[in-house]
């Protein structure tokens, strides 16, 4: 899930324009503060290497877990064509990126972001991108204000910015988006407290009448016991130009861990289970760890009598919806 061609240039060309070392400090200090999972009351970014650290080390990695999702909704929305997207706290505009290479359809690309340079380095990304809709991207300035109605779109999505928001805030902010989305997507860090707020604004939604599109295949409360586990998935993307130097890590891959949720306010199909854990496979059998349609956990195992489906079973992953998509 690498980052298309023509932004992976773009990034690499802004981030000549800092020294190594410089990026890397600025990385420390982001990397710290976003450890530390305390509300942010400032912005976080505060100047150009700042910002620039923010792009090379976390765009590729956002881009990879936001596209997995956005290629979720698409597999069992395929009639959702969506023609305009807000994403809200968008930094330098990732989601925006993830969003027209999902659907051919947008047109109409707006971000919302309070850090002016982060606005700044979007725009001039989105400047040579391919897709004529980034290159009219609207990069507006603002907060999260839930008493200031945003632009209605077709979807609506908000990506690492829930547990940067007071705890009081969160649950007003998804009813802000969703009063103007007719697609609300939800990405937190695949941590026990990014999916306790994503659990906490699935319980939300559906309180409000949305229909669940991805991952769950159910709109029962989540059966995943608060405290002994989460519900996350993962995102493998490659550490290529900058973004490996900027990582300072031998490795020429990582893994993006994500917990999400997809709402809509018409029903549309869902996946009939979903695997929560890599399949276990030994000789001549695959066991694998299911959210089921009843709202349940399940275990199922599939063997070599099943045929087509244990070939399936093979090759399936994490994450992925059982039985596969025919």
């Amino acid at each position: 899930m690498a980052l298309p061609t023509d932004l992976q240039s773009a990034l690499d060309t802004e981030l000549r324009r800092f020294p190594n070392q410089e990026l890397s400090r600025a990385v420390d200090r982001l990397s710290t503060r976003y450890r530390e999972g305390r509300a942010a009351t400032t912005p976080i970014m505060n100047s150009d290497s700042d910002v620039a650290a923010y792009a090379g080390y976390r765009m590729p990695a956002t881009y990879a877990a936001v596209r997995a999702v956005l290629d979720e909704v698409a597999t069992f929305a395929p009639e959702f064509s969506p023609k305009s997207h807000v994403d809200v706290g968008g930094g330098t505009g990732t989601a925006l990126w993830a969003a027209a290479g999902t659907w051919s359809t947008l047109t109409e690309l707006t971000v919302v972001e309070q850090v002016e340079k982060a606005l700044a380095l979007g725009r001039k990304l989105a400047a040579s991108a391919k897709s004529p809709a980034l290159r009219s991207a609207t990069w507006r300035r603002g907060v999260i204000d839930p008493k200031t109605p945003l632009p209605a779109a077709d979807l609506v999505t908000l990506s690492y910015v829930l547990g940067e928001l007071p705890e009081a805030m969160r649950s007003r902010t998804v009813a802000w988006l969703a009063a103007s989305g007719a697609m609300v997507v939800l990405i937190e860090p695949g941590t026990p407290a990014g999916y306790s707020r994503i659990a906490e604004a699935r319980a939300q939604l559906l309180d409000m009448g949305r229909s669940l599109v991805a991952p769950c295949p159910h709109e029962h409360a989540c059966p995943i016991p608060r405290g002994s586990d989460w519900c996350h998935f993962s995102a493998r993307l490659p550490r290529v130009g900058a973004h490996r130097l900027i990582k300072e890590g031998t490795l020429n891959f990582e893994d993006e861990k994500f917990s999400y949720v997809a709402a809509s306010t018409v029903p549309l199909s869902r996946a009939e289970n979903r695997i929560l854990r890599h399949p276990l496979k030994r000789k001549g059998l695959v066991s694998l760890q299911l959210c089921s349609n009843d709202g349940a956990l399940s275990e199922t195992t599939v063997t070599k009598r099943h045929g087509p489906l244990y070939r399936a079973a093979r090759d399936t992953t994490w994450g992925s919806p059982w039985p596969p998509l025919s």
